[in-house]
């Protein structure tokens, strides 16, 4: 039998965040319908965010990427791109959890938490964070 879990993404992305990441950003939360032509097809075979209508999640997967304010500066408004996402993986993908760590890793906006996974009946998540441009230790 299979282990399922939660996986969330959350984090603010720069704003300067190149536009390759951001398509393919885009083409794993479902939000684009085609694999842009500069991902690896080996290493990005299907969108691992895109929400599934069926989930048995409580309230289903989710899947958001927008530019949002942060707040004022001097110089004037700050902008960053704000990532959510939450969906039901199953154990053979969490592997691919590196996949995605690697893609936001270079253009977090703040060092620090960016997610979580747990198994469906876990009370205790296992964290994600990434810092200076590479994620922190997994236990897998």
């Amino acid at each position: 039998m299979s282990l399922h879990y939660e996986v969330v993404f959350t984090c603010y992305l720069q704003d300067d965040t190149p536009n390759t990441v951001l398509e393919a950003l885009r083409w794993h939360l479902g939000l684009a319908p085609e694999r842009p032509a500069e991902l690896d097809a080996e290493e990005h075979s299907y969108p691992l965010l895109s929400p599934d209508p069926d989930s048995r999640l409580p309230g289903g997967d989710f899947a958001s990427l927008r530019r949002q304010s942060r707040g004022f500066t001097a110089s004037g408004e700050r902008h960053a791109w704000g990532l959510l996402s939450r969906n039901l993986w199953l154990d053979d993908m969490m592997g691919d959890l590196f996949t995605i760590l690697d893609l936001l890793a270079p253009h977090v906006e703040e060092p620090g938490y960016c997610g979580y996974f747990r198994e469906e009946f876990d009370a205790e998540p296992t964290v994600f964070t990434l810092r200076d441009g590479a994620f922190g230790p997994l236990k897998l």
